[in-house]
């Protein structure tokens, strides 16, 4: 059976707008807002029976009429199915600014006769953190253990930018347990859910 709310806002919509009338009308002529019109058509709440029957009345309709299905009409989504943004641009657009923001640091330096190239060493732990929080917010964490474990190696490429002087190639002992420490978290938190 069909929610009592969205069958009276289908059928309210469907009369007001056949008949010319906007939504301020006919809350002057209830003695209502426009705004409680508009919740009514958005099927957010019911107005009382009387009001029912007043609204029935300046229809020329039954209050049967009037809570009865007739049309096919559904409520737009609120908050969450129509979003007025892309997530995914707005995720390139934050990986974009972490890279200009490390280009503009590395023009800087270069043409203060100093060239560094830890700075884009520095934007991938940053541009990856970035990418982990806003999938984690927009796309439920779906890839998430695959962002985490190139985070841990992009931090082991970082230590090993900084430590190249010493030629640290026993990072690697390290590096293979942490990245199957990450695969084995993200797989026991998908256990525990089910």
């Amino acid at each position: 059976m069909e929610d009592l709310k969205v069958v009276f806002a289908g059928n309210l919509i469907e009369l007001r707008t056949g008949r010319g009338m906007t939504q301020a009308e006919l809350g002057a002529l209830l003695n209502y807002s426009d705004k409680a019109v508009s919740k009514w058509e958005r099927a957010e709440s019911l107005p009382d029976a009387g009001v029912i029957k007043s609204i029935a009345e300046i229809m020329g309709v039954s209050v049967d009429y009037m809570l009865s299905a007739h049309s096919a009409w559904e409520p737009e989504p609120i908050n969450g199915s129509s979003r007025p943004f892309n997530e995914n641009v707005i995720i390139a657009i934050s990986l974009l600014g972490v890279w200009t923001l490390a280009l503009l640091v590395f023009v800087i330096f270069w043409i203060m006769g100093s060239i560094e190239f830890w700075m884009f060493m520095l934007a991938v732990p940053i541009s990856l953190i970035t990418l982990l929080v806003l999938n984690s917010i927009w796309h439920k964490g779906r890839y998430n253990m695959f962002i985490t474990c190139a985070l841990v190696l992009g931090i082991f490429l970082l230590i090993y930018y900084f430590l190249r002087a010493y030629d640290p190639w026993q990072l690697l002992f390290v590096l293979v347990p942490a990245e199957i420490l990450v695969v084995l978290g993200f797989n026991v938190k998908r256990r525990m859910k089910k």
